[in-house]
């Protein structure tokens, strides 16, 4: 056994990284908190290290190496991905690692086997990926039972509905990744099966070919192949299916793609005798084989900054071999120590041992050193910056080979002819979510989502407002001798530095948030990062809620002339769109005939097509877009209410209110549609929520009452002037959705999955 006492050394923590760790990470006793930071730290090291001791390492080597993990690790240099942080050494049994994927074969046993399998990974608190393409198509004859079968997107939503009842089990919330290849006869399906807003606890991505690919380019048609018999059933064009995937993408963020033929030829799968990858992780970074897990950590690499003699700041790259090499260890010895959920999980990964070692902090990194994100420089430092952490990673992998063995699968590998490794990949940039929180540092690869946002707490004398400042730029303000607290506060109001006095013009240049940077440079970052990486990147394709599909498209072709593996793309406020598109109006249609039979009574039908006019509203809880519906008279007919994202709870009030809306304007009445609009205004003007935003005759108490404000100018009660486009009346903006845990405004979708900037809730 180790001694029990820890390093005397201590972390320097953030307020939201105190919050965060207490929240979700530090270990508790009858619902109170029993240790601190440090202690957590320690624990997690101890455990981790007593790995060593399996190679023939003595208690006071044991020792050493543990505190020099805890050191990387309270000096926010390293964190591993959060199972390790919540579970290691705490004896509860619950495994360490992020991502897995699971099998999905063609039979009602193995489809099932894997909701079982699960079931018990979600529980441990991983995430799945699944693949459905060995699932016969939609129809096709099942000769066991002569019955039909269902496809692949019936069985999605079994799996959907499983991570929906292990969650309201009072579990951690399991994240899924749904992948069909795009040769798979129900591709069409598959691509729109988000639109009605049903499968909430997955990601989905086309698994695209380069056959595909290369007929998307000359603009021909490929073949669809019955993957149970491999017979080619029939043509689409490639255009028309990439269009399909463009539209669905730009209105709810999925599927994104995934480039499967170029996975499978490049060192994401180091093991193409084995196998081949079919799926990955939940956020996409993560190419696995069935049964396969990786243990995942993060180098802060804004830590290595250094000012140098000359008064220009630089990158210690000695100081960073160091942690890089401690950090492939530190992976390494998870892989012994992890209680895995599944035994055929445990041996594929210990047959293959994949860790992935990537970065966080990036953003902060080209702040300290004065670059623009949307830069040359910017890119030629991320090709500079991964290829050493690969070229370091990959030898300290080697030299564990030598110290311990390779991998078992080394002899059937791409490195089978090489020098041996310890793993057979290595580097991975998964999402940061949390953990970039604990280490104080931006996150993964991505810009800064918001320099400064405000957090308001409620207390017994009132509610107090905190204004939350990215660590980096207020050191850097401080430094150049133009912080002030009053400018925090506007930035926090605004959102962005552009435009307000005293800020210098180089300083507007490099501090940019995600949404003020072209799609382009996105993708770039990712590429950059990329060409370095074994795995894959995650990071998510930021788009204005302005952009059109045609951006979206020109993202995803980018991605792929560029040599991404895949790709994820979120236009900001997409999520819920597909409302006003999908036939709401077409089931009531079908429902008429039931009602009375006398005309006036019945619900009226909704018409083939309407013209509205859609408001942009600033709201306490985010930008709402709400559409107003006509009929050809100029009545109104229906109401459509969007703020955040598909399936959260926000969306989920804005919808039901815009259809009550609706419902009372198509119901029979003997008060006109105008009237019943007054009424309703009525009824939600001034209901009071507990952040109103905007002053005197601007202020909007509540989402009900942006919505009355809005009826209110569509009829003429009220002429409101023009705000300008993206600054609200009190010139605050919104940072993201509401979190459903501390009820901030600041859920944001990143690095491909939702985290609050707040509390740290995620459901990444």
């Amino acid at each position: 056994m180790l001694p029990e006492t820890r390093p005397s050394k201590v972390g320097k923590w953030t307020e939201p990284a105190r919050r965060v760790l207490r929240e979700r990470y530090l270990s508790r006793k009858d619902g109170e908190v029993t240790e601190t930071p440090e202690e957590m730290c320690w624990r997690v090291a101890t455990s981790i290290a007593a790995g060593e001791a399996r190679y023939g390492r003595t208690p006071a080597a044991v020792r050493e190496i543990a505190e020099a993990f805890y050191d990387m690790m309270v000096e926010g240099e390293f964190l591993p991905n959060s199972p390790t942080l919540m579970n290691a050494g705490k004896g509860n049994g619950l495994q360490y690692s992020a991502c897995y994927v699971l099998p999905v074969g063609d039979s009602m046993e193995e489809i099932f086997d894997s909701v079982k399998a699960a079931a018990i990974i979600h529980k441990s608190g991983g995430g799945t990926g699944f693949a459905f393409s060995r699932l016969r198509p939609k129809d096709d004859l099942v000769a066991s039972t002569g019955g039909r079968a269902s496809g692949p997107v019936s069985f999605l939503r079994v799996f959907n509905s499983a991570t929906e009842a292990v969650k309201q089990g009072g579990t951690r919330r399991g994240a899924n990744m749904g992948i069909l290849k795009v040769d798979h006869p129900d591709i069409l399906e598959f691509i729109e099966c988000k639109l009605d807003g049903g499968i909430t606890n997955f990601n989905i991505s086309v698994a695209a070919t380069t056959a595909f690919m290369e007929a998307l380019e000359r603009g021909e048609d490929y073949n669809l192949v019955n993957p149970h018999t491999g017979a080619i059933v029939r043509q689409l064009s490639a255009r028309e299916v990439f269009g399909r995937i463009v539209s669905a993408a730009w209105r709810t963020g999925d599927p994104g793609m995934v480039f499967l033929d170029r996975i499978n030829a490049s060192p994401a799968n180091p093991t193409p005798e084995i196998g081949q990858i079919e799926a990955t992780n939940p956020c996409g970074e993560q190419p696995l084989l069935p049964n396969e897990a990786c243990n995942l950590g993060s180098l802060n690499v804004s830590k290595f900054a250094r000012r140098a003699e000359n008064g220009e700041m630089t990158i210690d790259w000695d100081e960073m071999e160091r942690v890089v090499r401690l950090a492939v260890r530190f992976l390494d010895d998870v892989i012994e120590m992890n209680p895995y959920p599944l035994a055929v999980i445990d041996k594929t990964v210990k047959d293959n041992r994949r860790i992935g070692l990537g970065i966080m902090g990036w953003a902060d990194v080209l702040f300290l050193l004065g670059v623009p994100y949307d830069s040359k420089e910017a890119i030629d430092l991320a090709d500079r910056l991964m290829s050493f952490v690969k070229e370091k990673s990959h030898d300290q992998s080697a030299k564990l080979a030598e110290e311990r063995g390779p991998f078992p699968n080394w002899a059937q590998s791409i490195y089978k002819d090489a020098r041996p490794m310890r793993n057979s990949t290595v580097t991975t940039i998964a999402p940061t979510g949390t953990i970039s929180m604990i280490a104080g540092c931006s996150s993964g690869v991505e810009p800064i989502f918001a320099l400064a946002f405000e957090h308001r707490v409620k207390q017994s004398d009132g509610e107090r407002v905190l204004t939350f400042v990215n660590e980096t730029f207020e050191a850097i303000a401080r430094d150049q001798g133009w912080f002030s607290d009053a400018l925090m506060q506007e930035i926090a109001r605004r959102g962005t530095i552009h435009g307000i006095p005293g800020v210098p013009e180089a300083a507007q240049q490099v501090f940019k948030t995600s949404h003020e940077i072209g799609f382009e440079w996105h993708v770039r970052h990712q590429a950059a990062f990329q060409r370095s990486t074994d795995n894959g990147v995650s990071k998510t394709i930021n788009l204005p809620n302005g952009a059109s599909e045609a951006d979206v498209a020109s993202a995803y072709r980018l991605a792929w002339e560029l040599g991404c593996l895949g790709i994820t793309v979120f236009r900001d406020g997409c999520k819920g769109e597909q409302v006003l598109n999908v036939g709401v109006g077409a089931k009531k249609d079908k429902a008429a005939p039931a009602a009375p039979p006398m005309a006036a009574m019945v619900i009226k039908p909704r018409p083939h097509s309407l013209k509205g006019t859609t408001y942009r509203m600033e709201t306490p809880i985010g930008t709402a877009y709400i559409t107003i519906n006509e009929t050809k008279e100029g009545e109104a007919f229906e109401v459509f209410a969007q703020v955040g994202k598909g399936g959260s709870e926000t969306m989920a009030v804005a919808e039901a209110l815009g259809r009550l809306i609706s419902l009372t304007l198509r119901l029979p009445s003997p008060l006109s549609a105008q009237r019943r609009l007054e009424e309703v205004i009525s009824q939600l003007s001034r209901i009071g929520g507990a952040q109103p935003t905007g002053f005197g005759p601007s202020k909007i108490l509540s989402l009900p009452d942006a919505i009355a404000r809005t009826l209110a100018e569509h009829i003429g009660q009220v002429k409101v002037t023009e705000a300008a486009p993206s600054t609200p009346a009190n010139g605050k903006k919104a940072i993201g959705d509401l979190c459903k845990e501390c009820g901030q405004a600041t859920f944001v979708y990143e690095e491909g999955c939702k985290k609050c900037l707040s509390c740290g809730f995620n459901e990444c």
